[in-house]
């Protein structure tokens, strides 16, 4: 198949730019190396098979032709995190929301046969039901949130209106080797592995017994392959491990001493999907299991390097613009 992946340069989307490339695949990345990196596509370099182009997925005008003859599009490209999203929700607004448009419009032009939408778990808010299953009420709590689920809305709608053949993917705690390393404040995997290069203690948020429904990249991506090669169309599932973990467990496998900062607004104290779905239409289950997980972490530790080592205090810099929206009354 020729396929499209936006934001392929990015910590999933390389991913599955590895399993379609072994699998025999042509495909194009769209990327504008905001937080992509080249270097997670090193390793295909001189592969004929792999198109890289540097460009804005929200500019319809410039990406369109790049979708020409396209069998399957995988629309990864996106802002993540919620602390930015709080400061500056219009870069939310255009990239997340116009950019899914722009997306739509290409491969709805290009009559493309399968597209798959990376949404995410934070849709759910702080749910009523554990497992949660994809019918749980939605109640985002912030910016990124929103606008991660106003691009599924697309998505479904079109899949509706124009009969673009869609599913969307809810994803959970996806983490594994090329997770983000930039300066935003953000996933629990990232800011422990640089402390613990650091030699710092870890900052558990509250008292550490959350738990987060962590599952592996690689297996991220198995959904996203297992999306495309279905005949669903207009389905919504949730990619999970199904088993939460808690981040006292983390910790725990982690090895290392640890400080203790303020819980946040908006955060749920577990989050845990109902996979149920996903393998029932798709097929798909989970392989990697969390303590496997951690240990391919650790021997990449070096990963992390150049990531910033949080502490408390430049914790509660970072995070203020995130109390003072979400603590007031809701």
């Amino acid at each position: 198949m020729k396929a499209i992946v936006t934001g392929g340069a990015g910590f999933i989307g390389s991913h599955l730019v590895d399993l379609l490339l072994a699998g025999g695949h042509q495909v194009t990345v769209l990327d504008n190396l905001s937080t992509g990196r080249r270097e997670h596509l090193a390793r295909h370099a001189g592969t004929a098979a792999l198109r890289i182009v540097e460009t804005d997925v929200a500019d319809l005008s410039h990406i369109q032709l790049h979708f020409a003859q396209a069998d399957w599009v995988f629309h990864l490209a996106g802002k993540a995190e919620i602390v930015p999203s709080v400061e500056r929700p219009g870069e939310y607004l255009r990239t997340n929301v116009d950019g899914t448009f722009a997306v739509l419009e290409a491969s709805r032009h290009a009559g493309v046969k399968r597209f798959v939408y990376a949404a995410s778990s934070s849709c759910y808010g702080i749910p009523d039901m554990y497992p949660t299953p994809e019918t749980a009420d939605i109640r985002p709590q912030y910016p990124y949130a929103l606008t991660k689920l106003m691009g599924e809305e697309l998505v479904l709608h079109w899949s509706r209106v124009y009969k673009l053949p869609a599913v969307s993917l809810r994803l959970f705690n996806a983490y594994g080797p090329r997770a983000r390393t930039s300066g935003a404040y953000g996933a629990v995997f990232g800011v422990f592995l640089a402390q613990k290069l650091a030699g710092k203690p870890f900052t558990v948020v509250g008292d550490g017994n959350q738990t987060r429904d962590f599952v592996f990249v690689t297996d991220v991506a198995g959904a996203f392959l297992a999306g495309a090669k279905s005949d669903r169309v207009g389905e919504v599932y949730n990619v999970g491990a199904g088993k939460p973990q808690s981040v006292n467990r983390l910790v725990q496998l982690l090895g290392g001493d640890v400080v203790h900062v303020p819980k946040r607004p908006g955060e749920p104290d577990c989050t845990w999907a109902d996979i149920s779905k996903i393998r029932s239409h798709l097929g798909w289950e989970p392989t990697v299991s969390f303590d496997e997980g951690v240990a391919i972490m650790l021997h990449d530790l070096q990963y992390w390097r150049h990531a910033p080592v949080w502490e408390p205090t430049s914790i509660e810099r970072a995070t203020r613009a995130w109390f003072n929206a979400l603590s007031g009354p809701r």
